[in-house]
């Protein structure tokens, strides 16, 4: 199957759907990702897959562009159906003000002070109201998996007695920002009720008073995609001198979304002082998301930040072609010596998950489930105060060799927990146990089922 170099979604949402013979993108075959993840994760995942020979699956987000969940989607849904699962993927409709209202939904699920309206709620309703009169479903799964705040809603209107509905929450989303907002936590609550389970990145994430069973299962990167197979040192070139960068001067990057939460004040700040002691160039790279109008706001301050100063590059990366957007990543960390994500919240951050892969010594806040991924010192650094994080950032300059111990160390971490076929497997037990009853929520709905090992946070963290 030849991959599309765009996902331009039907008319009606579809991204991805054999039924409709709207296949654009694919992965590699199966037996490839043994040579990376071992005959034992793949036979996990067969056996997991085996037990759901022919379900029908729809898995619904708010954009097939941009974002951790689309890329994740991305890999997933093929192999699902490669795997003998019938998984199709569509995306919700709505208009700027709605996006606006669900960016403004996030962010207060992530702590942002700040209610959310009597009119935020009816932008909400109205709009999911016109996505199940448009009969976003239309045929029958037997599985309705839902990623994120946007298309949390649909349940109310669409879900049928035999189907299993999930929520997969990507979010970093805790329950004091709930019980400290009462109308947030009705709001959020109310749509949550008629779900089978849920599924979290992280443990501290789960909604304890939500009644219904809950799995714990982190996201991943799939090794063999555009963003994250090894690319020959030509092709790094070749993006470096596309954008005009030196490559003989040290490169910091810093790659995700155009978000407030990202901390790209913070790598400007620490990267700044680390130049002034020896010379170095930073790469502020990004994307604008369908579902985030927020994104262009951001990145307009960024440019007028950053417009004197010439050792750092702001590279807004066109999605026109998704592969090549990819690959343009992928060779940005390749080329960095150091990568940051000092982000202030953070569900999850695959962006360091994909800077650990690629053996680079990644500088991440303590922050979210960032700390599942990096251990201070051991597999990256933590980000501190500007001051301090310059010093980590010239210490890893001036010291190759150290930097390639915990770049390995980071990598290996993430061949042993965030790879696809590992938590793809976890998914469909999850569904497995759900469909099955293993989990009913009428008899176990404070239950958790974790497929990750559940550390408190400090213990991940190096003494």
């Amino acid at each position: 199957m030849v991959e599309s170099e765009n996902i331009m979604p039907l008319a009606d949402g579809t991204v991805y759907s054999k039924r409709k013979n709207f296949c654009p993108m694919s992965v590699p075959p199966i037996e490839a990702y043994t040579a990376i993840v071992g005959e034992e994760e793949m036979e996990r995942l067969l056996r997991a897959a085996k037990q759901l020979q022919g379900l029908k699956l729809l898995e619904l987000n708010s954009t097939a562009q941009g974002g951790g969940v689309a890329e994740m989607l991305y890999s997933s849904i093929p192999m699902m159906n490669a795997l003998g699962i019938e998984a199709e993927w569509k995306i919700i409709q709505g208009n700027k003000e709605y996006f606006e209202c669900t960016k403004s939904l996030h962010n207060l699920l992530q702590g942002m002070e700040g209610d959310f309206t009597r009119e935020m709620v009816k932008t909400y309703t109205d709009n999911l109201a016109r996505c199940s009169e448009a009969n976003i479903i239309d045929y029958e799964p037997e599985v309705v998996l839902v990623h994120d705040p946007q298309p949390l809603g649909l349940a109310h209107w669409l879900k049928r007695a035999e189907q299993k509905w999930l929520w997969r929450c990507h979010i970093d989303i805790e329950e004091e920002t709930l019980e400290n907002n009462p109308g947030l936590w009705d709001f959020v609550t109310g749509w949550t009720d008629v779900y089978d389970a849920a599924i979290f990145t992280s443990a501290h994430y789960i909604v304890s008073q939500w009644p219904l069973p809950k799995f714990i299962i982190p996201p991943f990167i799939d090794p063999l995609s555009e963003k994250n197979r090894e690319l020959p040192q030509q092709k790094i070139d070749e993006v470096l001198a596309r954008y005009q960068i030196d490559p003989v001067i040290p490169i910091i990057a810093h790659i995700g979304r155009f978000d407030p939460w990202k901390g790209i004040d913070r790598t400007i700040a620490a990267f700044r002082l680390a130049r002034a002691e020896k010379r170095c160039q930073l790469i502020l790279a990004g994307a604008l998301a369908s579902d985030d109008p927020e994104g262009e706001r951001i990145l307009n301050d960024i440019y007028e930040a950053t417009k004197k100063d010439e050792d750092i590059h702001v590279l807004n990366l066109s999605q026109a072609d998704r592969l090549e957007n990819f690959r343009e990543v992928n060779a940005i960390q390749r080329a960095a010596r150091v990568i940051m994500q000092p982000s202030t919240k953070e569900g999850f951050g695959l962006v360091i998950t994909e800077g650990l892969w690629k053996s680079k010594p990644v500088i991440g806040a303590d922050v979210g489930a960032i700390p599942l991924q990096i251990r201070d010192g051991d597999t990256g650094y933590f980000y501190q105060t500007p001051r301090r994080t310059a010093k980590k950032i010239l210490y890893l300059l001036e010291n190759p060799q150290a930097a390639t111990a915990i770049g390995e160390k980071g990598k290996k971490y993430v061949k042993e927990h965030f790879l696809l076929p590992s938590r793809l497997a976890d998914q469909l037990m999850a569904i497995q146990m759900t469909v099955k009853g293993a989990v009913d929520k009428n008899i176990c709905s404070q239950c958790i089922v974790s497929f990750h090992p559940w550390y408190k946070l400090d213990k991940r963290r190096r003494k």
